[in-house]
């Protein structure tokens, strides 16, 4: 059913189980996973943060390398993707160029006496634009 899953992930360890469901999924319609990290910049001259950034991106690939080793043992199809931009736009933008027909990702609980804090989130803003579903864990 899903043949290109894109999961979105950040540092923490929080991703694990937006891995876990995409993982399951693609084994299920023989699909393939893309992680992706976006780095988002600084309010500062991209120069002036040049070795910030290097630094950032090679923990980033460590992160993504230590996240894509479960994938590995199964035999599904995935890649790892580290890209610069504003996250929401950069994580839509990268669905649609890569023609993904499912983003997973994961959210935070919502607090049903308070709905309106969740709406400037991460996973919202990705929720809204994009252009295939999003499944978010929670």
């Amino acid at each position: 059913m899903f043949r290109r899953i894109l999961v979105p992930v950040g540092l923490a360890q929080k991703d694990a189980s937006a891995i876990t469901v995409a993982r399951d999924l693609a084994s299920e319609s023989r699909g393939a996973i893309a992680l992706l990290h976006v780095i988002e910049p600084v309010d500062l001259p991209f120069d002036e943060m040049k070795e910030f950034y290097a630094r950032l991106e090679e923990k980033s690939l460590h992160v993504l390398e230590e996240r894509v080793a479960p994938l590995r043992e199964t035999g599904i199809e995935h890649t790892a993707h580290v890209e610069y931009g504003d996250r929401a736009a950069t994580i839509v933008a990268h669905a649609e160029k890569n023609g993904s027909d499912l983003i997973v990702m994961t959210s935070h609980r919502v607090d049903p006496a308070n709905p309106g804090l969740g709406w400037t989130t991460l996973s919202y803003k990705v929720a809204i634009l994009a252009q295939c579903p999003v499944l978010l864990v929670k």
